[in-house]
């Protein structure tokens, strides 16, 4: 057996296991089975997410997602935050720096214990239409923020029940095969919004989404007219700066 050294790194409340594996330590055989035993909680390390850092030709490093089920995601705002800061603390990129994910190149900024991520700009986005739930249809948007994600508006943030309707749209014939990320977010106050988050992958709420914010924040300018930047308080009550721009609706 041998020892692998860890880092265990939190944005916002989003957490995760992260690993220098530019030497190789980790093989991908058995690796599903061990993302799920170390991402357990109350059992092991506990942990949303499992990154590896490994090298590459095109950028400081790219990475492999993975969410605590095993199953590899293409992109994730919060981990990507907190894999720029461990690249920075380690010394395997300088405080500018890129990065390759599944979703693409990603540009990253360390600031005096601030991470900025560039996130590539937003696709597949569907505003306000219905989809039909067990109980009642449901007024949804949805956007890809380098994940799908579906925004809903509620008038009762804290009340929302998160879990049930979280998991029917996530798995929802609308969203096969892959599946969705599901948002639910209060109204627009001083250019604030509060989130709530249920995360495929984890399969459950999490106590914040980077990607989700991003989609969330979209939607919620799009909605009330507001302009960057919009905040967004996650559920760990951590806050998310959300910057972008607009053309003719289009966000960037």
């Amino acid at each position: 057996m041998k020892n692998i050294n860890f880092f265990k790194m939190s944005g916002s409340g989003n957490d995760f296991i992260i690993i220098d594996n530019r030497e190789n330590l980790i093989e991908d055989k058995g690796l599903t089975s061990f993302i799920t035993k170390v991402c357990a909680r109350r059992m092991s390390v506990g942990a949303d997410g499992f990154i590896l850092i490994e090298n590459c030709d095109s950028a400081d490093f790219k990475w492999q997602f993975f969410n605590s089920d095993g199953s590899r995601a293409e992109m994730c705002g919060n981990g990507a935050r907190c894999a720029a800061r461990f690249a920075y603390i380690n010394k395997i990129a300088g405080p500018n720096m890129s990065f390759v994910t599944d979703a693409g190149m990603v540009h990253a900024q360390v600031t005096d214990g601030r991470v900025k991520v560039n996130m590539m700009d937003p696709s597949y986005c569907e505003y306000d239409y219905q989809i039909s739930l067990k109980t009642c249809p449901l007024k949804v948007s949805s956007l890809n923020t380098g994940v799908p994600h579906v925004v809903i508006m509620t008038d009762d943030i804290e009340g929302v029940d998160v879990a049930g309707i979280g998991r029917e749209i996530r798995f929802h014939e609308n969203y096969a095969p892959a599946g969705t990320n599901v948002n639910f977010i209060s109204g627009v106050k001083n250019k604030t919004i509060h989130i709530r988050t249920y995360e495929r992958g984890v399969e459950g709420e999490t106590l914040a989404c980077g990607t989700g914010s991003i989609a969330s924040a979209l939607v919620a300018a799009r909605k009330y007219k507001v302009e960057s930047p919009i905040d967004v308080i996650t559920r760990s009550k951590g806050v998310l700066t959300i910057h972008f721009k607009q053309d003719n609706g289009r966000f960037y």
